[in-house]
């Protein structure tokens, strides 16, 4: 067990791709708890194949490494707004924040979302200009915006001293002064020992902790996570969880862990300070108060900013339902989400009035839910769901809506069309400014409906050279409608198998969705219509054929590639009256139901 004052508990906050966790990757190597010949792979700390795929951090996680004597807990945080919940959950175990900037840059819109949250709670932030290597890097125009943001924020004297740190982790060195040698990530050590305090408390008085997150072993259960704030913790012990409706209950520690770099190790006992998960609480939830019996408290609940968005989840209705998935039941998707509740704080489930077959999932943006219906996926599981929508609420009898911040940049050439567009959907610009690299940089204040289905439209104006951030803002008076989606789609009339053929001579109407022998069925969308109105058709027609030899040479089957979607892009895509059915396989787009005008045609057609 570890003296207090010889522990510094420290969280990592930075916006996206601002190197946040190269850092602790180089942080960890020179840390010395790897062996010379273990090999290590690249973001350590992204352990979630999710997190891989995707390049972002998605779930808080704690790691622990050493500096001469003194043990530093770091923990890695989302950088992304969707996954805020995360972020307020573990900054109330830490002593301090190293606020990550990239030194090009400068501080981002979830720069300034994380850094708000730590500055409430009283946190001295050190910052880290990061990327200093990088051949346009201007560290004191960043420093100089990251000065202003903490102006803007309203921090105090003592959190505006902020110590500064100059670094480029995937070179792995650190520097007080930018003239230093860069050596190490030694300066960077001395920083965080010198300036963040020490864990307050006292290992004499009765033990205290609040769950803060929690994890699951499929031998102990559910752990309770959370950093000791008084007295110590011994396994076999007793304490008492007092729940949120402040109802105490005796529960015998099973089992203790801790950290040691990137591993789990069981501890005997631990004191004030230590980041710990405790089992044999079973029903332990985000939030409760685990105490010494001797000393019954309930500390205060963890608040967390209300979901913004919503989407209807329903089992799988379509033809293909069951082919390819093994949980297709409503009451399975039901005891998953519900699972997923009890971990994730910030997800709301709610029963949807009149519809047995129907849940509503209620997160803080596209990415919070559609991270979780990948993961159901990836799980066996079946699924329909329906466009989101967002969460609106009176205030003071008006009907309001959720607004958020976007923060743009693009070469200079793409921004007239960006403005066009964003105007047509309800934003408001509040800034523009072009450098001299001729990358034009655009803030906007918009409804999040207007975001909604636009960041594919994005990459396709800008050529994939665009950036576009977003974070919530607040509430504000229903902006009224917003256009949506500019082109129809061309929707499958008859079941079968695709036909190149088929495929071959729709090509010129639109966009295909679908490859030649693809199994599809009635009222599937196959293909984006290039104009405006729904098309009927059919995609499963063969060539005729004869016994009559042709005269010339038959016309080559050339097709252009199809457009194949992911789940984002499948979100983005969907209108109100459609559905994406979601398999471990597929992802599929169809209509809710065919118009009877489309019926008779099929008829006709037949």
């Amino acid at each position: 067990m570890f003296n207090p004052e010889k522990i510094r508990n420290v969280a990592i906050i930075a916006h996206i791709d601002h190197g946040k966790t190269t850092l602790l990757d180089s942080l960890l190597k020179q840390s010395n708890i790897f062996r010379d010949n273990e090999v290590v792979q690249e973001r350590m700390m992204d352990s979630y194949d999710q997190e891989k795929e995707r390049g972002i951090t998605i779930f808080a996680k704690e790691t622990s490494l050493f500096f001469e004597d003194f043990k530093i807990n770091l923990i890695d945080t989302p950088g992304h707004a969707d996954f805020a919940g995360e972020v307020e959950r573990v900054l109330g175990m830490v002593n301090s924040v190293l606020l990550i900037v990239d030194a090009f840059e400068g501080p981002m819109p979830q720069t300034r979302f994380v850094l708000s949250l730590a500055l409430k709670l009283g946190l001295n932030p050190i910052v880290i200009l990061n990327k200093i290597d990088r051949p346009h890097a201007d560290p004191d125009r960043a420093l100089n915006l990251t000065f202003d943001l903490f102006v803007e924020l309203g921090a105090t004297d003592e959190q505006l001293d902020f110590p500064i740190v100059y670094c480029s982790a995937i070179n792995n060195y650190a520097m007080k002064e930018i003239e230093d040698e860069r050596k190490n990530m030694r300066p960077l050590f001395e920083v965080i020992i010198d300036k963040v305090q020490p864990p307050s408390g006292s290992l004499d008085r009765p033990f205290l902790m609040q769950a803060t997150t929690l994890s699951y072993n499929d031998f102990i259960g559910r752990m309770a996570c959370g950093r000791i704030l008084e007295g110590v913790i011994k396994k076999g012990d007793t304490v008492v969880k007092v729940n949120q409706d402040g109802h105490p209950t005796n529960h015998k520690v099973t089992r203790i862990e801790g950290y040691h770099g990137l591993k789990k190790v069981e501890l005997e006992e631990a004191g004030v300070g230590d980041i710990v998960s405790i089992a044999g609480i079973p029903e332990v939830t985000i939030g409760d108060t685990l105490c010494s019996s001797q000393h019954i408290v309930q500390l205060p609940s963890i608040d967390i900013t209300e979901p913004t968005l919503s989407m209807d989840i329903s089992v799988n209705s379509g033809p293909f339902a069951g082919k390819e998935g093994k949980h297709v039941t409503m009451n399975k998707i039901r005891d998953r989400l519900e699972r997923e509740r009890k971990a994730n704080i910030s997800l709301r489930i709610e029963e949807v009035e009149g519809s047995d077959d129907m849940l509503r999932i209620c997160g803080r943006g596209e990415l919070h839910i559609s991270v979780l219906i990948e993961a159901m996926r990836r799980e066996g599981f079946e699924m329909s769901i329906a466009k989101p929508q967002v969460i609106t609420k009176k205030i003071d009898g008006e009907k309001c809506e959720p607004v958020e911040i976007a923060h743009i940049e693009v070469p200079a050439e793409f921004a007239g069309a960006v403005i066009e567009e964003l105007s047509r959907r309800k934003g408001e610009m509040t800034s523009l400014d072009t450098n001299e690299h001729n990358i034009t940089t655009l803030t906007f204040t918009i409804p999040t409906r207007g975001l909604m289905g636009y960041r594919n439209d994005f990459l396709t104006l800008t050529k994939g050279k665009g950036i576009l951030t977003s974070r919530f803002e607040n509430y504000a008076k229903w902006k009224g409608e917003i256009p949506g989606r500019q082109k129809g789609v061309l929707i499958s009339i008859c079941a079968g198998k695709t036909a190149a053929f088929a495929l071959f001579g729709l090509q010129d109407r639109g966009t295909m969705f679908v490859v030649p022998t693809q199994e599809v069925y009635e009222g599937m969308i196959v293909g984006q219509n290039n104009r405006e109105n729904d098309l009927v058709v059919n995609v499963v027609k063969g060539k005729q054929l004869t016994n009559v030899r042709s005269s010339g040479k038959d016309e080559a089957i050339a097709l252009i590639p199809p457009r194949l979607f992911s789940l984002e892009q499948a979100i983005d895509f969907v209108e109100d009256d459609e559905l994406i059915e979601i398999t471990p396989a597929s992802v599929r787009l169809r209509k809710r139901e065919l118009k009877e005008t489309d019926r008779k045609r099929k008829k006709r057609s037949s």
